[in-house]
């Protein structure tokens, strides 16, 4: 185990623990992605009803975290937090005085599950939301193979 430097230990006194994948753990409220089983954006969790797909993975295993929007109006994740006291679900209301999410609730493990399709549509299908960005890539790799010639 290395000694930490003095430097080091003033830089951890004076910022705070090294976080991992601080900008991840922002977006998905305290978690990282790989973590993560579902996951709504504020907009999906404003709606009336509880998303099945929520209740579904909150019904199959208990040991399930969720954390919810703590920039959100208390009475739309009202239904979240009955719903976490129904199945003995964790759940956590994350405030990040710095960073407002898109997310409004996050479902997710301690530990890595890399769960590829974490987002649901408005017809309640799972989304892979790295396919436009995919194509993207796969654009702007071929543009720059054409000019690196």
């Amino acid at each position: 185990m290395t000694k930490q430097n003095v430097d080091d230990y003033l830089q951890q006194g004076i910022y705070g623990a090294k976080e991992i994948k601080p900008e991840e753990r922002k977006k998905f409220l305290g978690t990282i992605r790989e973590r993560v089983v579902w996951a709504l954006t504020q907009s999906q969790v404003r709606e009336n009803k509880v998303f099945q797909e929520i209740q579904d993975a909150c019904k199959k295993d208990n040991r399930v975290h969720m954390y919810l929007n703590g920039h959100m109006n208390y009475r739309f994740l009202s239904k979240y937090v009955q719903l976490a006291g129904q199945y003995n679900i964790q759940y956590t209301l994350v405030t990040n005085k710095e960073y407002n999410s898109d997310l409004g609730l996050v479902l997710a493990y301690d530990h890595a599950i890399d769960k590829e399709e974490i987002f649901i549509d408005k017809s309640g299908k799972p989304v892979i939301p790295n396919q436009q960005t995919a194509k993207k890539s796969g654009l702007l790799s071929l543009f720059k193979k054409t000019f690196k010639k």
